[in-house]
């Protein structure tokens, strides 16, 4: 298993609960097929630097986590056929991505030390 991110934008016409419906579809979907979720972090209804769709803004949810390769290939067809997704993005992370988050930390903490 590898381990993905998923960028997604959805409506801003749904509600908070109908945006936690959604994603939790898309977890039971990964965790159904084997995969594993990781965190999932909400960033709320964001201003678009440009139009899409004729929207002007969206709610922007990214989640991690691991799969085979053809899981991501049914996650990724089943957003691109829902109408509440304006955009979205699977993009694959480094295999040692925690490795490198303990890294950052501690140069961070040994910046902040001096």
């Amino acid at each position: 298993m590898r381990p993905y991110e998923i960028a997604t934008i959805f409506n801003v016409s749904l509600n908070e609960d109908e945006v936690k419906a959604f994603v939790d579809r898309i977890t039971d979907m990964i965790k159904d097929k084997g995969g594993t979720t990781g965190q999932i972090d909400t960033w709320g209804r964001k201003q678009f630097a440009y139009e899409i769709n004729h929207q002007t803004e969206g709610i922007y949810v990214f989640i991690e986590f691991s799969a085979d390769p053809s899981l991501v290939a049914e996650v990724d067809r089943m957003l691109g056929l829902s109408d509440v997704v304006i955009r979205h993005r699977i993009v694959k992370q480094p295999e040692n991505k925690t490795l490198q988050t303990a890294i950052k930390a501690k140069k961070t903490t040994a910046k902040a030390k001096s």
